[in-house]
């Protein structure tokens, strides 16, 4: 599990499939709001408040993104009206949970040469498609639906080169620069080799 404090008041949290499989859970048990997921989150949030000295009190919204074969990233932002409300609600947490799932690979990546050393690799095992796209300095790498073990194995090497991302390919599509619209891996090899 590795956390990120993003804002003040946000913190990212990543969990790898390994990560909720060591704790018996699995993604279902996410979506049916089963008692070791409740109790999962609540260790995750003191884990969290440890971390970066936070308390967490109040209502908190949690977002959820399911992410294939590498797990699943949640962003937890904390009510800035909780102080107020704080003895309101006194140690109680009310959870707004929404939770948004994609079988396409989105990785971003601090640089073009770990996208070409990724291309390299990727080509290993016969994937050659992808949509590359920059925003804000960093370059995104989409690739969309594969089969299972496909996706398990591109997951794995996209990892190993980058993290996966948050943003939604529609906000990419919008907000960032196409710089490859089909065939990314196989282009970065033509030119890149």
């Amino acid at each position: 599990m590795r956390l990120e404090r993003l804002t003040a008041n946000k913190i990212k949290i990543f969990l790898t499939s390994d990560d909720l499989f060591e704790r018996g859970l699995s993604k279902e048990d996410i979506w049916k709001d089963s008692i070791k997921w409740h109790q999962l989150f609540h260790d995750m949030l003191e884990e969290a408040s440890e971390e970066f000295d936070v308390e967490i009190q109040g209502s908190v919204a949690v977002e959820i993104f399911s992410l294939q074969a590498q797990g699943m990233i949640m962003i937890i932002t904390v009510d800035e009206t909780a102080e107020d409300e704080e003895s309101l609600f006194d140690g109680f947490i009310e959870m707004q949970v929404r939770v948004e799932g994609s079988e396409d690979l989105l990785y971003e990546f601090a640089s073009f040469e770990d996208i070409i050393n990724l291309s390299k690799r990727l080509s290993l095992i016969n994937i050659l498609a992808g949509t590359l796209f920059s925003m804000n300095d960093r370059y995104y790498l989409l690739i969309n639906k594969l089969d299972a073990i496909t996706n398990e194995r591109a997951a794995s090497l996209l990892s190993e080169y980058g993290e996966p991302s948050i943003l939604s390919p529609y906000m990419l599509e919008e907000y960032g620069k196409k710089i490859i619209e089909k065939k990314a891996v196989e282009t970065i090899l033509h030119f890149f080799k």
